[in-house]
């Protein structure tokens, strides 16, 4: 910034060369209202969102679409027999399974319906939401909260083409010069066109929803992956709105131990109410694979007629085109640990996942299962491993460590590994939006579209691998860090598998990203 020029000092006493409190406060405030007004104008002229950067467009190789679904459940769940003090309903019934699909999307579609918001309308549903998390809801605090949501990112909106027909990668992959000479994508087509999309049924955190995580969706949208986004009614979400068949849309808010009862009208224990939620969440996933897979055997015409959200006009044509048979399950911090618990006793028809991405696995979401069959892959964020915390009488890396290996000695090949100068937030939305804030409060080191860019890379090699049993890149490397090493952090280079700094090499550059604690190798 240019400084200012003096103040004049004309009806004043002699300048002393220093300007008085009252100038100086006039001067700071001068500076703030012509910057803050400055930044409205050219948001205004340029249509860009407040304070918030537009999400960004995909970097792979094809068009990403996006259908929002919501089904109902021909005959509703109850999970748990916990109620809600007030209104003496069950808190733990599901009758609707809502989830976002993002798929890659035919070449050159264009959608004649507008993108979906990044922050669902109405914006006071998700903003007294927050407010509820922040124990602040009254009205006052709700109007407040709902202005600042609209201000900050009410107008994003999520770049993928609504309701646009699933691509034909073999086509596609011959129309695009860059793909049309690439062995490793024309591999992954061919793999494709025999088995089906890949998918990945993903699990939102605490204080989320399925608008929270879409660029990581639609990265491996765009790299030929279908993922279905949901969106939990469990209280974990600030707001959500529920649409049935033949029935007014109501709202579900947020909630907590406070507002629920067991059926005795007992208080409930943390553990009892977290494992609650866990089972409505296990009870969601088997739902929106149920959906899946009617999908897939032909039925898209009936979920589309369905569908409360009016979305999916295509989805008639998907017939066989999803690899149902094996999916994957992904989840972020207590998604993480529901997407854990989805593996106990499986595969099996309801959860056939043969593979998990575990990301930042929750702290305080309840115990993590172990009794797991298949590979997983678990990521921890840098602010995740370097802060040590206790779970359940141990350290919490320690607890992830042994679920690893252990799954490992099973013979299921499974990895561990922190991502370098990354936090808890990097694998969602929010430091697209806010890279400089996320940076500021999170203590996040690494560029946020190059931390994102390394959750998705080797998160495509570990489903590559799932599918032809070939290691690359990052899951060929040893565990060389049995604990979180804060002294080869980001930005600290050690020599390692033959590479150096000078020649560089695969080695080197992940190494610079990544530190590996448990491996199959």
């Amino acid at each position: 910034m240019k400084p200012f020029s003096e103040a004049s000092t004309l009806g004043t006493a002699p300048s002393t060369g220093r300007r008085s409190p009252r100038t100086t406060r006039l001067a700071w405030r001068y500076i703030v209202c012509s910057l803050i007004g400055g930044y409205i104008l050219y948001c205004y002229i340029f249509s860009v969102p407040l304070f918030a950067h537009p999400l960004p467009e995909y970097s792979g190789p094809y068009s990403v679409g996006a259908v929002d679904i919501e089904i109902s459940l021909a005959v509703p769940r109850v999970i748990d027999t916990v109620r809600f003090k007030a209104t003496k309903e069950d808190a733990f019934k599901l009758e609707t399974v809502l989830f976002t699909l993002y798929y890659p999307a035919a070449q050159h579609a264009v959608s004649h319906k507008p993108k979906h918001d990044w922050i669902p309308k109405p914006v006071s549903v998700t903003a007294e939401g927050y407010a509820k998390f922040a124990h602040i809801n009254n009205f006052l605090v709700n109007k407040l909260m709902t202005g600042a949501v609209s201000a900050l990112v009410g107008d994003i909106k999520i770049p993928a083409q609504v309701d646009v027909p699933l691509a034909d990668l073999v086509s596609t992959v011959t129309e695009v010069p860059e793909t049309r000479i690439d062995n490793t994508e024309l591999e992954k087509v061919i793999q494709i066109s025999k088995g089906g999309h890949p998918v990945i049924v993903f699990s939102h955190g605490m204080a989320s929803s399925r608008t929270d995580y879409t660029h990581f969706a639609g990265e491996l949208a765009s790299r030929g992956y279908v993922v279905a986004l949901l969106e939990h009614r469990d209280g974990s979400c600030p707001g959500t709105i529920v649409m049935r068949d033949g029935a007014a849309q109501t709202v579900k808010l947020a909630f907590d131990i406070p507002d629920v009862e067991s059926a005795s009208g007992r208080e409930l224990s943390v553990d009892e109410f977290k494992r609650a939620q866990l089972d409505f969440r296990e009870a969601e996933i088997e739902e929106a694979v149920h959906v899946l897979k009617l999908i897939n055997e032909g039925q898209g015409y009936k979920v589309f007629q369905k569908n409360a959200r009016g979305e999916g006009t295509d989805l008639k044509n998907w017939e066989g085109r999803l690899n149902t048979d094996d999916m994957v399950v992904a989840g972020h911090s207590y998604g993480a640990t529901g997407a854990m618990q989805a593996l106990r006793g499986g595969p099996s028809a309801r959860r056939p996942f043969k593979g998990a991405i575990i990301l930042d696995p929750g702290k305080q979401s309840g115990r993590l299962n172990d009794d797991i069959r298949v590979p997983v892959l678990v990521f921890h964020s840098n602010s995740w491993s370097s802060k040590s915390s206790v779970f359940n009488g141990r350290a919490h890396f320690d607890t992830v460590f042994d679920i690893v290996e252990n799954n490992v000695l099973r013979g299921m090949p499974s990895w561990f590994a922190t991502s370098l100068g990354t936090s808890h937030p990097s694998v969602t939305d929010a430091p697209l939006l806010e890279p400089l804030l996320l940076s500021w409060t999170t203590g996040a080191s690494i560029d946020v579209y190059e931390g994102l860019r390394q959750y998705v890379h080797v998160a495509e090699d570990f489903l590559w691998f799932l599918t032809t049993g070939e290691k690359r890149t990052l899951l060929r490397e040893k565990a060389e860090f049995p604990q979180y090493d804060e002294g080869k952090g980001f930005g600290v280079w050690k020599p390692g598998q033959g590479d150096t700094e000078e020649t560089g090499g695969a080695w080197y550059d992940w190494r610079k990203y990544w530190q590996v604690h448990v491996s199959p190798n």
